[in-house]
């Protein structure tokens, strides 16, 4: 699944893929919105790890979790 993070004061957004579902990544920032959790953490499918400040996020962008086809279609 794709995610895509504004966060406020940067002209480029975060963009990367995870294994995660949509509905652990909703919940993941809901609940550290909540308790007010200085950061927030994601991995993508490379492994590769992210740390996002909580305080400044603009928007988290979910994409869809299936793949896209490759080919022709007949």
């Amino acid at each position: 699944m794709e995610i895509r993070i504004g966060i406020v004061n940067t002209g480029r957004e975060l963009n990367f893929d995870t294994a995660s579902s949509a509905d652990d990544v909703r919940s993941q920032v809901s609940s550290a919105l909540e308790q007010g959790t200085p950061h927030l953490s994601f991995t993508d499918v490379k492994g590769n790890s992210y740390l996002v400040p909580t305080a400044n996020l603009a928007y988290i962008e979910l994409g869809t979790e299936e793949s896209r086809r490759v080919g022709f279609v007949a």
